[in-house]
């Protein structure tokens, strides 16, 4: 009876502190251009960590959900990313001064070369490329997208991986399972699928699943997926594809 009190205890300690969450921290700043002193406009502020975003409204300021030691990262087209780490003293002061730099871009000449249509559809029917690729659709957006073309072949590299520990996606799905967890909680948070569907440069992205973001091109070149998605297709559409890889990883390897 000693033991069983003792052991019943235990038990009840173990449930009583799993319940205890952490609470959320709210930290809040004003992100500002480093030249000019001037508070910057829709700044992306996002918690790699939580997951959590943000966007800074007319007079730079934000507030952001957070834990001691998450990492914000703060992007704005123009200007160089920055990562800041949440610390005690910024979560017990609450407002925070962020300068953010402008890029210097050389942008290079470029020739854009519309199609020459002669009137004649048999004749101009020939002339302009058609991307035989198949649209899938988003949980929770109304309109579709372009995902490749379809072929077994990308059922095929999926589980080749799975028996090739030297397959680029048994390395990638196999250490990152913890990043790509995440691509849940991406699809939850408004503000950060508004972000990523608004954007093409895949570094949000990247820096959410831990990774170098040339490695994405190749990741979906291994789930089969056209050249065609993977140049035109927004950071959203690029993480439902990686995210639907992913999944039937998973499915495969249980098997």
């Amino acid at each position: 009876m000693k033991y069983f009190v003792v052991f019943f205890f235990l038990i009840l300690s173990a449930a009583s502190f799993a319940q205890v969450t952490t609470p959320y921290q709210k930290v809040t700043g004003y992100i500002y251009n480093d030249n000019t002193k001037a508070p910057l406009t829709g700044v992306n502020i996002i918690n790699i960590n939580k997951v959590r975003g943000a966007v800074t409204d007319s007079k730079g300021y934000f507030e952001i959900d957070v834990h001691p030691t998450d990492t914000l990262h703060f992007s704005f087209l123009g200007f160089q990313s920055l990562r800041v780490k949440v610390t005690n003293d910024w979560i017990k002061n609450k407002v925070a001064k962020i300068f953010l730099t402008e890029k210097a871009i050389a942008l290079e000449e470029v020739v854009i070369r519309p199609f020459n249509l002669t009137g004649y559809l048999e004749v101009d029917s020939k002339t302009i490329p058609i991307n035989q690729n198949y649209r899938y659709n988003i949980s929770g957006l109304n309109s579709g997208y372009e995902a490749g073309e379809y072929s077994p072949g990308a059922f095929g590299k999926v589980l080749g991986s799975i028996f090739n520990p030297a397959d680029m996606l048994y390395n990638f799905f196999g250490k990152k399972s913890t990043e790509l967890k995440k691509l849940r909680e991406m699809k939850k948070d408004d503000t950060v699928r508004n972000l990523l569907e608004s954007k093409f440069d895949r570094e949000t992205l990247a820096v959410l699943l831990g990774i170098d973001k040339k490695e994405i091109p190749e990741i979906l070149q291994r789930c089969n997926y056209s050249e065609s998605f993977i140049q035109t297709a927004n950071d959203l559409q690029i993480m439902d594809a990686i995210s639907g890889c992913y999944e039937q990883y998973k499915v495969l390897k249980k098997k």
